[in-house]
């Protein structure tokens, strides 16, 4: 997701947002890095699916089950992943060269947001701020790097 901004001083701003597949390591997070491996997840999902596979093959010949417990079953089982998916952190970088005359200096601001939904809109909230007023919003999720 790449936009070209222009500010209220003439400056050019390219504010792009990229999906990260890991989350950055802050020091905020530190506690959570710590912990350990994905193998108790790993161990729990291979013993819901043996107690789904049991449950099916013992399941009785009588037995007729609606068509949407099965719907309702794939959407539990599709729960996690999308969240994750839909969760993950997008990092927005808002930066410019500069202007021609050298009166201002390149800038590059830097911020994580967490959402596919959330970034669009934070995105769109930077471009205004950046038209308005010629620098992203101190308070918001972007912070200044030099």
């Amino acid at each position: 997701m790449n936009r070209l901004v222009r500010g209220e001083d003439g400056r050019d701003w390219v504010v792009r947002a990229q999906m990260e597949w890991r989350a950055p390591a802050t020091a905020d997070d530190f506690e959570h890095d710590v912990a350990g491996s994905y193998t108790p997840g790993i161990a729990m999902l291979l013993v819901t699916a043996f107690l789904a596979v049991v449950l099916v093959i013992w399941t009785p010949d009588q037995v007729r089950v609606p068509a949407w417990v099965f719907l309702a079953i794939l959407l539990v089982l599709l729960f996690f992943p999308l969240r994750w998916i839909l969760r993950r952190p997008w990092t927005v970088v808002a930066e410019t060269e500069g202007d021609v005359a050298g009166d201002r200096p390149s800038e590059r601001w830097v911020g994580t947001i967490r959402g596919m939904f959330t970034v669009s809109g934070e995105v769109k909230r930077i471009t205004k701020t950046i038209q308005k007023h010629s620098l992203p919003d101190f308070d918001g999720p972007l912070h200044p790097v030099e």
